[in-house]
């Protein structure tokens, strides 16, 4: 098992007069997975006007930690209370890079996911260079990286990474073709 966070991203379509019902319910399940172990957060994007799936998101520090979630009593007892409120359920897991490109029907090619990490990793690599080069310079070139990547994985993992893919979604996830994009797939 491996011990990346795990994202459960989840895809529901349901009926416009439900969307009240349907959103008390998701509630409920947000308040159940916050009592598990390995819980880190949830969200919830509604659907555009003229569109009837919502788009839910749980994420969970270890794949372990989500199976726990996923084959609980309580979780199956609340899908089982929600199971008249939406059609066409969708499930999809997501660790590492994939996390941070999008909508998990339609992932960046890898060149694009390549080129978004460079553009947040170049800069702040740069900054923190200058900022401490000086006073990492007389120790070893071992030290050195293990220094810079101890600062660095972090701040690139939770905000400069996501802060590139969130500048640069319109690029990442632009078609090919000329056709007009699905306002359902655009990331908001």
């Amino acid at each position: 098992m491996s011990a990346d966070p795990v994202t459960l991203m989840v895809a529901r379509r349901v009926h416009r007069e439900r969307f009240p019902e349907f959103r008390t319910w998701l509630h409920e399940g947000q308040l159940l997975a916050a009592d598990f172990a390995g819980y880190l957060g949830s969200g919830v994007l509604a659907p555009p006007a003229g569109d009837d799936e919502f788009q839910i998101v749980f994420r969970f520090a270890d794949q372990a930690t989500l199976a726990a979630w996923e084959h609980s009593a309580s979780r199956r007892a609340w899908l089982q209370r929600g199971s008249g409120l939406f059609a066409d359920p969708q499930e999809r897991r997501i660790q590492g890079l994939d996390a941070w490109f999008g909508n998990s029907l339609r992932q960046p090619p890898r060149w694009k996911q390549s080129v978004a990490i460079w553009l947040a990793f170049f800069p702040v690599s740069l900054g923190f260079n200058l900022l401490f080069g000086g006073w990492l310079d007389d120790l070893s070139l071992t030290v050195r990286v293990l220094l810079s990547t101890l600062t660095l994985t972090p701040l690139m993992t939770y905000w400069f990474i996501p802060l590139s893919t969130r500048l640069l979604a319109p690029w990442l996830q632009a078609r090919k073709t000329s056709a007009p994009t699905d306002p359902a797939l655009q990331v908001r």
